[in-house]
């Protein structure tokens, strides 16, 4: 008796270990971890974010609906980092770590950062935890784009697309 014991303590110990493991794998998600970095005169420049994908859904104005905080990305929350002080849209931002939360429009975004930056999605944002905010004019693009894609410029334009809407803004 004493050895079933000893034997079905050390299975479920070994299922545990393996379900960690398979959980900390985050590559085969649904929506795998992505990451840009670029030096912008001098300062670096990282976003870290989870790529969902479109599968035939409508985005903006369906999945994401419009006027409500996004994380914009999927599972954890999407963050930035800036290594030195900059400017965001001409707006004073510290260096430091953001959650980068936005919220969609038809014709504008806010781009919000955000003091939480390692939460699971939007479900643990505050607004009272907001830094900065900007506004910004969301473009169409002529391809749908069925993963959301960050991508850095050397002059600092941040900008993501995904379905068929691209939003930029620029970091000085």
């Amino acid at each position: 008796m004493k050895s079933l014991k000893v034997v079905s303590l050390l299975a479920l110990s070994l299922m545990l270990v393996f379900s960690a493991t398979a959980q900390k794998d985050k590559s085969k998600r649904k929506s795998p971890p992505a990451q840009v970095t670029e030096d912008v005169r001098g300062t670096r420049v990282t976003v870290d974010y989870s790529q969902p994908s479109k599968r035939g859904r409508d985005i903006f104005g369906g999945l994401e609906a419009y006027g409500k905080v996004w994380r914009t990305g999927a599972n954890e929350s999407t963050w930035i980092e800036v290594s030195k002080d900059v400017k965001v849209e001409g707006k004073k931002l510290a260096a430091g770590k953001y959650g980068l939360f936005t919220i969609p429009g038809e014709d504008e975004w806010t781009i919000i950062f955000n003091k939480k930056w390692d939460g699971w999605g939007a479900y643990e944002y505050k607004e009272a935890d907001d830094v900065l905010r900007v506004k910004v004019k969301p473009s169409s693009v002529d391809e749908v784009v069925e993963q959301l894609t960050f991508e850095l410029s050397k002059n600092g334009n941040v900008s993501f697309a995904w379905d068929q809407t691209k939003v930029e803004f620029s970091v000085k």
